[in-house]
């Protein structure tokens, strides 16, 4: 996400609207998005939304708690539950997001592209059976396990609607779309393949055509085969793994990645020497979206991110 807390012009809106009120504002949602684009001179927009909006149409309560983020009511604890989920009619319960993607689209010069997102089935799943953010995933792995038959019923009915949603981003202008695994580094690859990319394959076959779709992950390193095999046009690499090394192992697939968000936190000198080493890894090959491991630091000084772009763009000259 390019709009965020280092930004004054985001918090300065924020003081005033909370989070899900600003998510379902098309017109602030836009603002936010094309804010960040100017203010920063990057080459694409991400729309401002979040992954977590879909669960509410399905039958759950979403909320934002100071100092926990998301928190999920009722969280999935047995099969039962998932058989209470409703399906959702998308082009209704979200169109604030088709919404904020017409304005948005509207409001950009027309050479940056707009990407627009949905979550993956697993990290979505995550949330529900969880309830709220959990390092170890103990609940999720848990119920993945004792109850198979549920679980690629939950996750089914998440691909369902989360398809659904990205086809209605598209029908709304945007020109890619990220599908965000956030969690899913938690798995082992046999765990991944067996639970998880079945239904993450199948998504990405139902939104495939018309425009790139980008799979990222974080903590992936021991997936990213089977990441490639899952789906998707453009593989997100994080800051565990180096750029030259994960695309080897790809091979002929673009990637997108991979600066350390730490990195934004320090001097300029760093940032410069740091681009240089990734851009260096990419070595001019075709096919490479420079982008962060993951996303930026509340805490990053705005100026360090306008100068890593420049830098970006500068050394990709050359």
């Amino acid at each position: 996400r390019q709009a965020g807390r280092y930004q004054a012009s985001y918090r300065e809106i924020r003081s005033r609207v909370p989070m899900l009120e600003l998510c379902k504002n098309p017109d602030l949602a836009a603002q936010v998005t094309v804010n960040a684009v100017n203010e920063l001179g990057v080459d694409a927009a991400i729309i401002f939304s979040d992954l977590l909006l879909i669960l509410e149409p399905m039958g759950f309560h979403l909320a934002y708690t100071a100092g926990e983020g998301p928190v999920i009511t009722p969280s999935v604890k047995s099969p039962a539950d998932v058989d209470r989920m409703q399906d959702p009619v998308v082009d209704e319960s979200m169109s604030f997001v088709s919404k904020a993607i017409r304005q948005t689209r509207a409001a950009l010069p027309a050479h940056i592209p707009l990407i627009g997102f949905v979550g993956a089935p697993f990290t979505l799943a995550y949330y529900l059976i969880e309830g709220k953010k959990s390092r170890d995933l103990a609940a999720t792995k848990s119920f993945m396990k004792n109850n198979p038959k549920a679980w690629d019923k939950l996750l089914a009915r998440l691909t369902g609607a989360l398809a659904s949603l990205a086809h209605l981003q598209k029908k709304a202008g945007a020109q890619a779309i990220q599908v965000f695994d956030s969690w899913v580094g938690a798995l082992t690859p046999a765990e991944y393949e067996q639970y998880v990319m079945p239904h993450t394959q199948k998504l990405f076959q139902d939104i495939e055509g018309e425009c790139p779709l980008i799979h990222f992950g974080t903590k992936t390193t021991p997936l990213l085969e089977l990441m490639k095999q899952a789906g998707g046009h453009v593989i997100g690499l994080d800051s565990q793994v180096l750029l030259n090394e994960a695309w080897t192992r790809l091979g002929d697939t673009a990637v997108m990645g991979n600066l350390n968000p730490d990195i934004l936190l320090q001097s300029k000198q760093v940032i410069h020497a740091e681009v240089q080493k990734i851009l260096h890894q990419a070595n001019g090959r075709p096919g490479h979206i420079f982008n962060l491991g993951h996303g930026v630091l509340p805490q990053t000084p705005v100026d360090n991110v306008k100068y890593l772009v420049q830098v970006v763009k500068e050394l990709s000259e050359r």
